[in-house]
């Protein structure tokens, strides 16, 4: 990785970590406001995600390793399985603490392997990794938001919910980066391409199976509009760099 896609990579992690304490000051100071438009930065977000995995980032890691359509759907699956499993914990705790603390572990986690993900994209190339961090990025306003509700239903006051949720769902962004920097520069093509089509399965299902349910259920006017919006800016930038 040169020192420019290094500075780059660390950039976008820390402002993700900004998107997310936004989303944390909105939900905070203007609670309505935040849960009537996380929405639409969710759909924007998702169609982000999905056109570039699908148009970019996927034939990349294609190119860079045969056995990148395995690495593919274990990208995918692993996320799937770390969702299932935060969830299944959720629903099943009785104490009103597990509520907030068990998904805020499973965020940290996500948050982290997001920096892990922003170190990758940018060692491939700058454009790559300004495509996932597009939609990365946007996604972590609607993250911000929800890992804070969470804590206040399971009974922290507002006051320690902001700084818990500010702690897991933003510091840690550029913690995994700055932890996967040193890692990353030191790998070959072949490897490269598998993590990258890991990364790749990892978007599909933030975009598709995370991100639009959550969208679907608030039934939001524009909400598809605002999804469309996310796949022509991603085609458009792509298009542009072809």
């Amino acid at each position: 990785m040169s020192s420019a896609h290094f500075e780059f990579a660390i950039l976008a992690s820390f402002l993700a970590a900004g998107v997310t304490t936004t989303g944390l000051f909105v939900i905070r100071r203007f609670g309505t406001w935040g849960h009537l438009n996380s929405t639409y930065f969710s759909c924007f977000a998702a169609g982000v995600l999905i056109t570039v995995s699908f148009l970019h980032l996927i034939p990349h890691a294609f190119s860079m390793n045969e056995q990148a359509p395995v690495f593919l759907l274990v990208g995918y699956l692993a996320f799937h399985l770390i969702n299932r499993f935060i969830h299944a914990y959720v629903c099943d705790s009785t104490p009103d603490t597990a509520i907030g603390l068990i998904p805020l572990l499973g965020i940290g986690l996500h948050s982290t392997l997001d920096g892990v993900v922003y170190a990758i994209t940018f060692s491939v190339s700058v454009l790559t990794g300004t495509l996932a961090a597009l939609g990365m990025v946007l996604h972590e306003f609607p993250e911000g938001i929800v890992t804070y509700v969470l804590l206040l239903r399971g009974g922290f006051t507002p006051k320690k919910a902001w700084l818990l949720a500010f702690l897991a769902a933003a510091l840690t962004t550029p913690l995994g980066t700055l932890v996967a920097i040193p890692m990353i520069h030191q790998l070959n093509q072949t490897v490269l391409g598998a993590l990258l089509a890991v990364s790749a399965g990892a978007f599909v299902y933030v975009g598709a199976t995370h991100l639009l349910p959550l969208a679907e259920r608030e039934d939001r006017p524009y909400s598809l509009a605002a999804m469309a919006g996310g796949v022509v800016v991603a085609f458009g930038i792509i298009l542009t760099h072809a």
